[in-house]
């Protein structure tokens, strides 16, 4: 048995390892062509089991973060997703009627398993996406046409049926398209951003850490920085004032310290805090200080990051000795669409986790957002494939909003990201790190970003439909 699906482990490990932080994104065409011959072969015999096995070594190693937060939940969401790409693979081989329609079926069901782990399970897990193997690819040229679930479909059939040359060279000439235009212009300002990176070790959570001693570390680095009449915001990551059990941040001394640093550098500030939202909750926002003290700005985290900042199934988790405690109290879902008001203008806020989900930045986008913004705290977990996937992330956000983007975490990796998907001064691990960038702010929406994520959906249900209705044609034809 375990020869029989050699072939698909294979297959799964060579996707996994296209993925940040190996990033050999070639390997992913490869992968998936190696599974489908293998899913082929195997069609009237063990169809779900090609495609599981090729999940599991898949996820395996790209989801291996979540081992740190919770080693029953990492595992049960690698099975769950591999049981979703076995399916898949079933569905296919009862859709086939040759080895084309098999590898277009191929194309179709597990494109539409990426799309459904957009929204679940979780309220949904893009992690290890075909589109982030992507990100550093020629392919990512496209994302501003057609967003993260049709490069996952373009990286599926470029892998299964890159055989039809007038399709390959349209996917081409519209790359060269995406290199030079994207629908969006310059507005001709600019912004100066100043990030704060306090620094500090890897692998280390909220429930056994000092806060005031994040806060200070923080505070210390900013008050590095010397007044800069060219500086127009100075950003920090998310969450290192933790005001959970010790009252509200305006009541606090932090919020003092922070306003003397906004008047004496006389820019605005743009903060990451935890406070209580009730007796068993707590929530995660971004805040704007301005120079004289005001809190003119707020945006609470919507999508919120299932084991890290709430436990789904705790009490499940809890009976199979799994340490829930990590996550105490879950988060509170704020209810706001995704930007600040800050320095003269508007930026996308996406808070961490949420920069996975390209609606959540296409908000602030949709309502005039000229820049954006992900502060983010990848101190929880040890090694960096979470933190370099989210980096892959960010370049395909800036990709399909035509925006730069800026990046700030506490332990790293903080980043500017250009329209074009470039990372510029990414800092290291665990180091402090300040930065001094200058952005230019940018107006107009892509086309993904007017049209969002529906006509992709739409085109995977109707071409899943079209091969229903021909697979049934079939077999009311041969029953006749």
């Amino acid at each position: 048995m375990i020869k029989k699906h050699s072939a698909s482990a294979l297959a799964g490990v060579c996707v996994a390892a296209s993925m940040p932080p190996w990033g050999w994104w070639p390997l992913a065409f490869l992968g998936v062509a190696m599974y489908a011959r293998v899913s082929w072969r195997q069609r009237d015999s063990h169809p779900f089991l090609s495609g599981f096995v090729f999940g599991i070594f898949w996820f395996l190693p790209s989801l291996a973060w979540m081992w740190f937060l919770t080693a029953p939940g990492y595992l049960i969401t690698v099975a769950l997703f591999a049981s979703l790409h076995g399916a898949a693979s079933l569905l296919s081989s009862r859709l086939a009627r040759s080895k084309n329609s098999h590898r277009s079926a191929l194309v179709v069901t597990h494109a539409l398993v990426e799309t459904l782990r957009l929204s679940w399970p979780f309220g949904g897990v893009p992690l290890a996406t075909l589109a982030i193997s992507q990100s550093s690819s020629p392919l990512s040229a496209l994302s501003p046409f057609v967003g993260p679930i049709g490069l996952s479909v373009l990286t599926l059939f470029l892998a299964l049926l890159f055989s039809r040359p007038k399709v390959l060279l349209a996917i081409l000439l519209m790359s060269g398209v995406g290199i030079f235009w994207d629908g969006t212009r310059d507005t001709g300002e600019t912004l100066s951003i100043t990030f704060v990176q306090g620094g500090g070790e890897q692998g280390t959570h909220a429930v056994y850490s000092n806060s005031r001693d994040v806060f200070l570390t923080h505070l210390n680095a900013l008050k590095k920085i010397t007044p800069n009449e060219k500086r127009d915001l100075v950003v920090w990551p998310e969450n290192v004032i933790n005001k959970t059990g010790d009252g509200l941040f305006v009541d606090s001394l932090e919020y003092q310290e922070l306003s003397r640093e906004a008047k004496r550098l006389n820019v605005p500030l743009m903060v990451g805090i935890t406070e209580d939202s009730g007796p068993n909750g707590f929530t995660n926002a971004q805040i704007v200080i301005e120079p004289d003290g005001v809190i003119s700005g707020r945006y609470d985290k919507v999508r919120r990051v299932p084991f890290g900042e709430y436990m789904p199934m705790r009490t499940l988790l809890s009976s199979v000795g799994a340490n829930t405690n990590l996550v105490p109290r879950d988060a509170r879902a704020g209810d706001a669409r995704g930007w600040l008001d800050i320095a003269g203008t508007r930026a996308a806020v996406a808070i961490s986790w949420e920069v996975f989900f390209g609606g959540r930045v296409n908000e602030g986008i949709t309502d005039g957002a000229t820049f954006i913004v992900n502060p983010t705290n990848g101190s929880s977990y040890t090694w960096t494939i979470l933190q370099t996937q989210q980096i892959a992330s960010s370049r395909l956000r800036a990709r399909e909003q035509g925006r730069w983007l800026v990046q700030v975490s506490p332990t790293g990796f903080s980043a500017f990201v250009s329209p074009a998907g470039t990372v510029m001064n990414r800092s290291g691990i665990s180091e402090q790190a300040i930065e001094d960038f200058t952005i230019s702010l940018r107006e107009g929406q892509t086309p993904y970003s007017r049209m969002g994520n529906a006509p992709y959906i739409w085109a995977l249900l109707i071409s899943l439909g079209v091969l229903v209705q021909r697979r049934t044609r079939a077999f009311q034809i041969s029953a006749s």
